[in-house]
């Protein structure tokens, strides 16, 4: 018989594991080790240039702390071209310490305040016949690009300080508050609205509508995750359920057929101009062995894949290096025309 004993980890590799943990205190031990380094080598070279008064820890440490920090008062110097070389070096490391230090432990930090105090919580009062759409994620990357172009205002609601973050970055409409609160929906003129969008989780989406149903103006879609929940969301108010899980289902029973069928079939408009489909990718299919991000960066059709099956499971998150394969079902959103494109090189 064999057996296996689990070899423990070795000191080096705990070391590693701290400073992958603990970016800063690796930072903090580089910048310790040099100035040792440096003191060292200064008291060598001041031995070397026939300075020994100058060869002691107290001057050492002065020197080497002057130069890195730039100061320089100039009144412990090197004669020789080695020295003149070496103050070179520690000058400009000097430069790139500081710069980093405040980069990590000023400017960031403060960056992050200034952005956190400055989140968005509330568009403007004059924003109306907007689409309010409770939720980020991949499908709603999407919708963003074609409700840009088609001109439809809209307005993201999330609770994600991150998510917003990189929302206001890219110069995305959103605000920042909790999604079933009403005072957040009065915050993004739900008043004003026409659409509203639960993307979340199927018992946060059922909160959300719940919330929304008070403006009975309002339409409201609910996107599920669990298509047994749909009635569920119903009773809470919602006008229509979209669930992308069951359109894989939809489409296995004529899976054998497709490929018989040249246009694009089983697709669902969830916007005027915006479709969801799936797809399975054939044998012979040209897309097989690349990756999203290759399919993606590339931009073969325009359409946007925002879930593909693997291993047996359905994956409404999927990874840039994710891989398709043979047996692969691509979800994707898009127009008719990028839709069919798609199509062609699934077969």
């Amino acid at each position: 018989m064999f057996s296996f004993v689990k070899k423990k980890p070795s000191r080096r590799s705990k070391f590693r594991k701290i400073m992958r943990k603990r970016p800063n205190l690796a930072y903090k031990l580089a910048a310790l080790l040099l100035l040792i380094i440096y003191i060292l080598l200064f008291k060598y070279i001041m031995i070397f240039e026939n300075q020994p008064e100058n060869a002691n820890a107290v001057t050492a440490i002065y020197w080497a702390t002057t130069t890195i920090a730039t100061v320089g008062y100039g009144d412990v110097v090197f004669a020789s071209l080695l020295g003149r070389l070496f103050s070179i070096v520690v000058q400009v490391t000097g430069i790139i310490l500081i710069s980093g230090f405040l980069a990590t432990y000023v400017i960031t930090p403060w960056m992050d305040r200034i952005i956190k105090f400055r989140l968005p919580r509330k568009v403007p009062s004059s924003m109306k016949d907007h689409i309010i759409i409770c939720g980020y994620n991949q499908l709603v990357e999407t919708l963003i690009d074609e409700l840009a172009e088609q001109e439809i205002t809209f307005i993201i609601i999330e609770d994600e300080e991150d998510v917003i973050k990189e929302l206001v970055y890219r110069d995305i409409p959103c605000i920042f508050g909790t999604l079933s609160d009403k005072q957040t929906l009065l915050n993004g003129n739900i008043e004003k609205a026409r659409i509203l969008i639960a993307n979340k989780s199927d018992e946060r989406n059922a909160n959300i509508v719940l919330t929304a149903r008070e403006f009975q103006h309002l339409s409201i879609v609910a996107i599920v995750e669990d298509r047994s929940n749909s009635k569920y969301l119903k009773y809470a108010g919602a006008d229509m359920v979209v669930s992308p899980k069951s359109m894989f289902g939809q489409f296995i029973g004529r899976k054998a057929m497709d490929r018989l069928v040249s246009r694009v079939t089983g697709t669902t408009e969830i916007f005027k101009g915006v479709h969801v489909t799936e797809f399975p990718v054939y044998i012979k299919s040209p897309l097989i062995g690349k990756t999203l991000k290759e399919v993606s960066s590339q931009r073969l059709t325009g359409a946007r894949i925002v879930g593909i099956w693997k291993s047996g499971a359905l994956s409404f998150n999927p990874k840039e290096d994710d891989v398709i394969r043979g047996n692969s079902v691509l979800l994707a959103v898009g127009t008719p025309e990028e839709l069919a494109k798609l199509k062609k090189l699934t077969h």
